[in-house]
């Protein structure tokens, strides 16, 4: 039978449910019928698989392991109206284990001949049996290959910034930067205050995430979320734990993120600390990114390419595209990228001394 999912989410939360479905499609011994990927409110990029990711490579790589098709033969989708809200949409709860899929969806997909997920983020346990994992990697490590527009100008970038880092052998620090408008609203901290934020980050959760925040619970206590290292790092904390960490202001960095949360005021700190500091936006012309301007996920896959190939990763919010960089690095380099991974705890108690200095920071930074 043919198994349908569609992967909801930014870029790496929907890289995550494409191999999830490789995985559980290995499990059910079905067809995997070519991700959807759902337009998010937040996101707003209507971006499909064939323009993030190579179709032919995924399929091709996968094809001793697992049968991928473009579409559901039309003699399958006849019997439900050529309607794909008419094919049997199985609700599965978050994290659910292979052994739920066995019992659950291999009948209804034998019953059917096709069955569809939707939503299916999240929608599969991390741990599952050993042959479940290898598909999963396989999918990440070997089947994913960005499409040839994308894997083009990521090729530019890496090269620009290596020629940019010529001093030091063309190594870079690459840093993954969380702290646009919708991340700094779903966090619930408090940065500059004032009225002012306080309007423009309510606006923010209403947009994205509708009646979450009204149901109480959310957005008490912003100081504690602070002291647990829940808050996104801002631009010129970063340069400040890097400074104290001993990285020069010479030092080449390649700063991965969307557009950040008052742009202007919270980026100039960082550019004093790092002058050398680099961005796709300002390592490509404005017509060499009018391709991808417009679409997130797009946007996304250029810096996680920058990052990639990176001397030193640096992320400083978690969440999918960490997860996936350290993996993807490790397996590329043999186990031995580095990384660096702030205590965000120890460094929110160092940040609330406004005197403090860089140089001061290493020692929080010596269990990163």
């Amino acid at each position: 039978g043919y198994l349908i999912v569609d992967a909801n989410g930014g870029l790496n939360q929907q890289r995550s449910s494409i191999c999830n479905a490789v995985a559980l499609a290995g499990l059910l011994n079905a067809v995997l019928v070519i991700p959807n990927f759902h337009l998010h409110n937040i996101w707003m990029d209507p971006s499909e698989f064939k323009d993030i990711y190579d179709e032919d490579h995924f399929i091709n790589t996968l094809e001793d392991h697992v049968t991928v098709v473009r579409d559901i033969p039309e003699m399958v989708m006849e019997r439900f109206g050529y309607n794909i809200s008419n094919v049997p949409n199985l609700k599965v709860k978050a994290w659910a284990s292979s052994s739920y899929y066995s019992d659950v969806a291999l009948p209804l997909l034998r019953e059917h001949g096709v069955i569809r997920i939707s939503p299916f983020a999240n929608r599969l346990s991390n741990e599952v049996p050993s042959y479940m994992q290898r598909l999963r990697c396989l999918a990440n490590y070997k089947a994913l290959r960005f499409s040839l527009p994308i894997a083009a100008m990521a090729k530019k970038l890496v090269g620009r910034m290596v020629e940019k880092s010529s001093l030091f052998g063309g190594k870079y620090v690459s840093v993954h930067l969380r702290f646009e408008e919708d991340m700094v609203a779903f966090s619930c901290c408090i940065y500059d205050g004032g009225m002012s934020e306080k309007v423009e980050m309510d606006s923010a959760r209403q947009r994205g995430w509708k009646e979450k925040f009204k149901l109480g619970g959310h957005c008490l206590r912003p100081g504690l979320n602070r002291m647990q290292g829940k808050c996104p790092l801002t631009p010129s904390e970063v340069g400040m734990m890097l400074r104290g960490m001993g990285f020069g202001n010479d030092t080449p960095i390649y700063l991965a993120s969307g557009k950040l949360y008052k742009e202007e005021t919270h980026l100039a700190p960082l550019l004093q600390l790092f002058p050398l500091l680099q961005t796709k936006e300002s390592l490509a012309t404005s017509e060499e990114l009018a391709p991808f301007q417009n679409y997130s996920s797009r946007m996304a896959a250029l810096d996680y390419a920058v990052c990639l190939h990176s001397e030193v990763f640096v992320t400083t919010q978690g969440g999918n595209f960490p997860h996936f960089m350290m993996g993807h690095r490790r397996f590329l380099y043999g186990g031995h990228a580095k990384t660096i991974k702030p205590n965000k705890p120890k460094l929110a108690v160092l940040f609330q001394d406004t005197n403090i200095r860089c140089s001061c920071i290493v020692y929080s930074c010596s269990s990163c």
